[in-house]
């Protein structure tokens, strides 16, 4: 596999999510769809969106509800590419969506490996490679990142760091679609800044990519910690997602 193969498997299954060609993401022009499920789109994505905005950097694809395709077109060509994933201009696509009974939600930053910056980090601690039946009484809130109980049956692999008999990080890989795993990561508090995230991680990458899977990585901007770790193991910023969500669902989430 190359850089050139990762790249065109994640604008493929990008493509598969939005129901458009991956060339459409590397275009000048925008490009607007009307929403509907696709049976290759990632496993989460249960629902057509109502709204969702995706950019690889040259341009916006939006997939929509057709009720608001004028609404999210008129706000995507009215502003810079790059300001209409933040604010102020976020609360005039707010505004108009509010109608709809929708307001903005998710946000996140998509993270790709550069296979000529990857390199596999150690810790202190002992490394273990985990498979499905070492990890299934570890669906607990302090790994929520590394599992997902909603989804158990797409986690494939997980890697654990080990303090004697205590489990005390763990990086976990979770088969989103076909040919991309997402890599999710928890280390307790107490056992932070030592390196354990990074050698669980880029141990994690390395297994996946012998599956010959494409891992990739997910955080929100404003989670530092996060992306030093995704950079820190040869990934590098590949795409952008952000979504609209009913206002019910929201104040849900923030409740």
């Amino acid at each position: 596999m190359t850089n050139k193969d990762i790249i065109n498997i994640a604008l493929q299954q990008s493509a598969y999510d939005c129901n458009c060609d991956p060339e459409n993401f590397l275009q000048k022009n925008h490009k607007v769809i009307k929403s509907k499920m696709n049976p290759k789109s990632k496993i989460y994505l249960t629902n057509p969106p109502e709204c969702n905005l995706v950019s690889y950097g040259s341009n916006i694809v939006a997939q929509v509800n057709e009720r608001i395709i004028d609404i999210v077109t008129d706000y995507i060509h009215k502003y810079p590419m790059e300001h209409c994933f933040e604010t102020p201009n976020l609360y005039a696509l707010n505004d108009a969506l509010a109608p709809c009974d929708l307001k903005v939600c998710f946000m996140a930053e998509y993270f790709l490996p550069d296979l000529h910056n990857l390199r596999e980090y150690s810790c202190e601690y002992n490394i273990k490679l985990l498979h499905q039946k070492d990890f299934t009484h570890l669906y607990t809130d302090e790994w929520s990142n590394a599992l997902c109980k909603e989804r158990k049956e797409a986690d494939i692999l997980a890697v654990g760091a080990y303090d004697g008999g205590k489990l005390i990080g763990l990086a976990g890989c979770s088969a989103d679609c076909e040919m991309m795993y997402q890599i999710g990561v928890d280390v307790l508090f107490e056992y932070r800044r030592k390196g354990i995230a990074v050698a669980l991680t880029s141990r994690l990458t390395q297994e996946i990519l012998s599956l010959s899977k494409v891992p990739f990585y997910c955080a929100a901007w404003s989670n530092i910690k996060s992306v030093r770790n995704a950079v820190k193991c040869g990934f590098y910023p590949a795409w952008i997602e952000m979504n609209a969500k009913k206002i019910g669902y929201v104040a849900h989430l923030n409740h």
